[in-house]
């Protein structure tokens, strides 16, 4: 689990972090800081792995707070003003959101935080019963009981993974390797470096895609000739 903290003075940003953070299950908030001086008592006192910080707040601005800072967790800078940038890197921080930011971003962000640890496995070996297969995933903090009738595909999104069930799409922070180790084969087929999906599920197949429901996944090259035994045997 990595900790972290929100250093800004708008709650609205405060917001925005959170409900991004909230969808990747590996993280946990520990304390909403609105201004550096909150945040400088908070961490005399207390460890974090990383903290989102802005720069233009008032009194002490953001990265003069991260001068003061003898052994600063990791920094993801989140501001409005690019102009900060250079200055910023200069501090060694892991990344420069540009406000507004998409969840996308986000990650990408947090991804570089974690590049470093190494998490122990969140999904647990498929059960079997008289009725179906199921596995447990931790997601959104929660551990989250995947039956495999459920499962329409799974998509590789950085160093997490999206689960796209029937009802909902859970993220998780493992990679597809590890999904594709788990799931028995004779029912799953990675078709992508980036997909693995469910052949029931499979619609339809054309050129160089497979359409699951509405969802179009791409056939990767060294996949073609796998994904061609499907029809041709």
């Amino acid at each position: 689990m990595l900790k972290y903290i929100i250093i800004d003075d708008e709650p609205l940003a405060h917001d925005i972090i959170k409900e991004f953070c909230s969808m990747l299950p590996h993280l946990q908030l520990e304390k909403d800081c609105y201004s550096a001086m909150e945040a400088m008592q908070y961490l005399n006192e207390n460890k974090v792995d990383f903290m989102f910080l802005d720069i233009n707040m008032p009194k002490l601005k953001g990265l003069d707070f991260l001068k003061t800072l003898q052994n600063p967790p990791k920094t993801i800078i989140t501001t409005a003003y690019k102009e900060y940038a250079l200055e910023g890197f200069e501090l060694n921080v892991v990344d420069y959101l540009l406000k507004p930011f998409s969840f996308d971003r986000l990650v990408k962000a947090v991804n570089k935080v974690s590049e470093s640890e190494t998490p122990k496995s969140t999904v647990k070996e498929v059960s079997n019963s008289s009725t179906s297969a199921r596995f447990f995933v931790k997601g959104d903090k929660k551990h989250h009981q995947i039956d495999l009738n459920d499962l329409l595909y799974i998509e590789a999104y950085g160093n997490y993974t999206k689960l796209f069930l029937k009802e909902e799409m859970l993220v998780s922070h493992e990679k597809i390797s590890a999904f594709e180790e788990l799931l028995p084969k004779e029912t799953f087929l990675r078709v992508h470096k980036s997909f693995i999906v469910a052949l029931e599920k499979i619609k339809l197949i054309e050129g160089n895609q497979i359409q699951i429901g509405t969802d179009k996944i791409p056939i990767g090259q060294t996949y073609k000739s796998t994904v061609s035994k499907l029809y041709n045997s």
